[in-house]
C-alpha cells in the first residue's frame, strides 16, 4: 500500500512540474579540474510561475549565475534539468534573454541599431517598416526616444542599461534574465531604473529572474526571494515570499514593519546562518 501511495505522488509531482511554467529539477553542476571534480550546485529545485518576479541572493561563489546561465541555455547542468513549459533547455534561444551588468552593446552601432540587430535577427520576416516600429516603441518604453541616434560612448551607464532593457523586451522573450543589471550604478539611478523596470514588467509580464547583492532592491522587485547557500556544492537555503501588494511604492513599503522583519531575516540568513568566512 506504501509502494503504491508512494508511486501515486511521484506520479502527481512529476505532472506538476510538467505542467509548471519552469522548473529547475534536482540540478547539479559539476566542473573538472586539476584537482578533481568541482561541485558549483546540488540539488536545486524550484518551480517558478508564468509571470512571477524572482530575486536570487547570495555570498559571491554560490552559483547564481551559473544557474541563470542554465536557464537561459548557455551551460547545460551535470544532473537534473531545467525545463521551460515541460521542455527541457538546451540551448539559447530568443524566448529567453538575459541582460548583462556590463550593457553588452555593440559601440559602433547606435542606440536605435543595437535594438534592431536583434529583432531583425528574432524576426526576419517582419517588414521593415514594422521591425522599426517595434524598436521606436521599446525605445520610448525605457525613455530614450531622443538618445536613439546616440552611439553608446555618448549615453550614461543609465541610459546603456536601459537601451539593454529594450533590447531584450522587444523580442518578446518569456523569460528575462538579469544579472546584477544595476549594480554598477549610482544609488539614484540605480532606485530609476527599479521604478523603471517595475512598471515594464507590470505592463508586459514577461517571468523575470534576476540576480542582485541588494536585499533592499529585492524586497522592492521580487514576488520570491530565493536565498541561495555558500559554494561549492551550493543550493537553495530558503525561498521567502515577499508578500507587498501591487503597484508598489517604495516609501509605503518602507513603512511596513514587514518589510524590516523580512530584511533582518534575509540579513540573518546570509551573515549568521551563511556567513563566509571573510565575514566578521
Amino acid at each position: 500500500m506504501q509502494t503504491t501511495n508512494r508511486k501515486l505522488v511521484n506520479s502527481m509531482e512529476k505532472q506538476l512540474k510538467l505542467d509548471s511554467f519552469l522548473t529547475i529539477d534536482n540540478v547539479s553542476k559539476i566542473y573538472p579540474t586539476p584537482k578533481g571534480p568541482y561541485t558549483v550546485l546540488q540539488n536545486v529545485n524550484l518551480t517558478i510561475n508564468q509571470g512571477e518576479f524572482i530575486c536570487l541572493i547570495g555570498h559571491s561563489g554560490c552559483g547564481k549565475s551559473t544557474l541563470l546561465n542554465m536557464v537561459s541555455g548557455f551551460a547545460q547542468p551535470t544532473g537534473g534539468s531545467v525545463n521551460l513549459k515541460g521542455k527541457a533547455i538546451t540551448q539559447p534561444g530568443p524566448d529567453r534573454m538575459v541582460v548583462f551588468q556590463n550593457y553588452a552593446l555593440l559601440p559602433w552601432l547606435t542606440v536605435f541599431d543595437n535594438v534592431y540587430l536583434a529583432v531583425d535577427t528574432v524576426y526576419p520576416q517582419k517588414i521593415e517598416a514594422e521591425k522599426r516600429a517595434i524598436v521606436r516603441e521599446h525605445l520610448a518604453l525605457v525613455g530614450l526616444t531622443e538618445a536613439m541616434e546616440k552611439k553608446p560612448t555618448q549615453i550614461s551607464g543609465g541610459m546603456k542599461q536601459r537601451v539593454s532593457i529594450a533590447r531584450a523586451l522587444a523580442i518578446r522573450p518569456e523569460v528575462l534574465i538579469l544579472d546584477e543589471p544595476f549594480g554598477a550604478l549610482d544609488p539614484i539611478t540605480k532606485e530609476e531604473l527599479q521604478e523603471e523596470l517595475l512598471k515594464i514588467w507590470h505592463e508586459n509580464r514577461c517571468t523575470v529572474l534576476m540576480i542582485t547583492h541588494d536585499i533592499d532592491e529585492a524586497l522592492f522587485l521580487a514576488d520570491r526571494l530565493v536565498m541561495m547557500t555558500n559554494g561549492p556544492a551550493a543550493t537553495i537555503g530558503e525561498v521567502m515570499s515577499i508578500p507587498f501588494a501591487r503597484p508598489r511604492d517604495r516609501e509605503r513599503i518602507m513603512e511596513d514593519p514587514q518589510y524590516y522583519d523580512l530584511r533582518n531575516h534575509a540579513l540573518d540568513f546570509l551573515y549568521n546562518r551563511f556567513a563566509h568566512d571573510d565575514v566578521a
